[in-house]
């Protein structure tokens, strides 16, 4: 009788125990397996929150099927006390295992609200926006110039710890433009030591931390560009009519200031190019105007016959051959562009229409580019009476 009573009690033991193991995988294989989220959500994290209040917010919108196994995993990876502040994106499927991964590892909000302060060519402007978990594409708050008066939701979103802030510099503006913009980011830190070389500052977003050095910024910028210069530079075409990177990046800069329509940047060179290897002056308006303003804002209205008659070492009226620096800080493809421009035989080009999103429209010969320049001159002339009329 005791045979059979230890014999009843080994069996059901065992058969704890393997129902425990086919737990333990049941458990194992949720924790890992795709989730059921259906649409992405943004996911955010309190500075102290616990990790059951956490699991049990997953759980509620659909994130994970149960807020008990999130928490016996996070126990067993040893992670119950590593949540980071900040604002995830979870997105559909996302396993537990995965989801308790980006809330513990790195800290680095994303989703949630985002400051792009942009850098322009003749306005600075901050941009606070929201990432839609939906689309995965960000929504507009609040735009504003940071010299005029600041929105509340600006107010209210930088006193967020969560909130992730991003540096736009824009194709075509110059260092001095720069340095000016990143002085009135408030949210950084730090002196600029001086204005860097024209052209030597790689115009794309770059994602700062609240708090981080501008001087960093400014180094990083540099260093950036130099790189994307000497890659393009050992990709050039033959035959160029310049030799050094250096004078490369001066034409890239003209090419920059000329057309911000990307298919048009090296028909555009093409244009430089050819009069260059002609003997031809380079005649834009461009770098005159740097000439004038030494990068430092905008000329604000047209050019003067007077000013496209005098002599400056920019005034490519009057100079051969390129100016002695850029003009501006190109981006990677007007670098492209003057490395690599189009076999054409253009040598004149002249703007398409009164809006420049149109682009322009370029000729071989003097009459022809003649008979461009008075088709647009019709257009001005048009529009002006139109003006006119409505003014009366």
């Amino acid at each position: 009788m005791w045979r059979s009573i230890a014999s009843n009690a080994l069996t059901l033991f065992i058969v704890i125990l393997i129902a425990a193991a086919g737990a333990v995988a049941w458990g194992r294989n949720e924790f890992v397996k795709p989730g059921p989220l259906a649409e992405s959500i943004c996911l955010r994290v309190e500075g102290g929150a616990s990790l059951g209040g956490v699991s049990r917010n997953l759980e509620d919108r659909g994130a994970i099927s149960d807020a008990r196994i999130f928490r016996i995993g996070a126990d067993y990876a040893g992670k119950s006390s590593e949540l980071k502040r900040g604002s995830y994106l979870i997105k559909p499927g996302t396993s537990m295992a995965d989801v308790l991964a980006a809330i513990t590892t790195a800290g680095a909000s994303t989703c949630g609200q985002e400051v792009n302060f942009v850098i322009g060519v003749a306005s600075i402007n901050v941009v606070l926006r929201e990432l839609d978990p939906a689309t995965q594409s960000f929504v507009e708050v609040a735009k504003f110039d940071p010299a005029g008066e600041i929105p509340a939701e600006y107010t209210e979103a930088v006193a967020e710890p969560d909130l992730r802030y991003q540096i736009t510099v824009v194709e075509g503006v110059t260092s001095w433009q720069v340095v000016d913009g990143l002085r009135k980011a408030d949210f950084l830190d730090g002196e600029i030591a001086e204005v860097p070389a024209e052209g030597s500052l790689a115009p794309k977003a770059y994602e700062v931390l609240k708090g981080g050095a501008r001087q960093d910024l400014i180094d990083k910028m540099a260093t950036d560009q130099a790189a994307t210069l000497a890659r393009l530079w050992e990709e050039r075409s033959d035959d160029l009519p310049y030799d050094t990177p250096e004078k490369a990046m001066v034409m890239a800069s003209i090419v920059e200031k000329e057309t911000g329509i990307a298919d048009e940047r090296a028909l555009v060179a093409s244009v430089f190019v050819n009069r260059l290897r002609q003997g031809m002056r380079l005649q834009t308006d461009p770098t005159v105007i740097y000439g004038i303003t030494k990068g430092e804002g905008v000329l604000g209205r047209g050019l003067r016959q007077s000013e496209l008659r005098r002599e400056t070492p920019y005034n490519t009226y009057v100079i051969d051959g390129l100016p002695p620096g850029p003009i501006a800080n190109p981006g990677a493809e007007a670098i492209r562009a003057a490395l690599n421009p189009a076999e054409t035989d253009y040598l004149f080009f002249v703007a398409k229409t009164l809006n420049p999103a149109d682009g322009h429209v370029f000729a071989a010969t003097l009459d022809e580019h003649n008979r461009n320049v008075e088709a647009f001159r019709a257009q001005e002339a048009a529009a002006g009476e139109a003006v006119a009329g409505d003014g009366g």
